[in-house]
């Protein structure tokens, strides 16, 4: 038997159709979804995807005392600007798909955070087949790289991006606030009728301000 096409040490016993070519267990399961855009019709994706959202949802994160010790987000203008644009799609998901759920939005989330941690670009396949893995997940990766701080007084030439620690300081917060909110329950809408309800205030407060929201 080959041996594996990434680490070349181990028996090739899968084959990667991103790859073209076999590789070990480990490496399937090291790169998978990472370095990899694994094809919706893999079998190993498929038997992985369980298991992987069960982890994600169990992950345990810090709690609401320790962040509200910090400096919250939601207390700093630019990032709770940067929050705004994270959880549009979001919202917007939810009121397109009545069944798009807390779990929903937390998969979204944390697959947004691990495309930005990534540094490597994923490997594609041309075809139907593959299409983004996380619809909502892929649309609040973009909002993220799309937003800018507009603040009040603009100084020519200056910039206003979010830098990585930024970005994902923000996802890892809302992700808490999933989690608290949903209480153990992923398959109900807890968070997703909360956040709903906190943008019909936004617009609300838009309005009378005369002002215009972004999404």
């Amino acid at each position: 038997m080959a041996k594996c096409s990434k680490c070349n040490k181990r028996k090739a016993k899968r084959y990667c159709p991103a790859l073209g070519s076999y590789l070990c267990s480990l490496c399937c399961g090291t790169l998978r979804q990472k370095e990899i855009h694994c094809p919706a019709n893999c079998s190993y994706l498929a038997k992985h995807m369980p298991y992987q959202e069960k982890k994600i949802l169990e992950k345990k994160v810090k709690s609401p005392r320790n962040f509200i010790e910090e400096k919250d987000i939601f207390q700093d203008e630019r990032l709770a600007w940067l929050a705004l644009h994270i959880e549009a799609p979001l919202k917007e998901y939810s009121e397109i798909k009545e069944s798009f759920t807390d779990g929903d939005a937390i998969l979204a989330l944390e697959y947004a955070k691990e495309k930005i941690n990534r540094e490597e670009r994923l490997i594609f396949i041309p075809g139907k087949e593959n299409t983004p893995q996380n619809k909502a997940g892929d649309a609040v990766y973009h909002n993220i790289e799309k937003c800018r701080y507009e603040k009040k007084i603009i100084i020519p030439g200056e910039q206003h991006f979010y830098s990585k620690e930024e970005k994902i300081k923000c996802l890892e917060r809302i992700i808490l606030s999933v989690k608290f909110l949903a209480r153990g329950n992923f398959r109900a809408r807890n968070y997703i009728q909360h956040l709903i309800s906190r943008f019909e205030k936004i617009k609300e407060l838009s309005i009378q301000n005369k002002l215009i929201t972004t999404t």
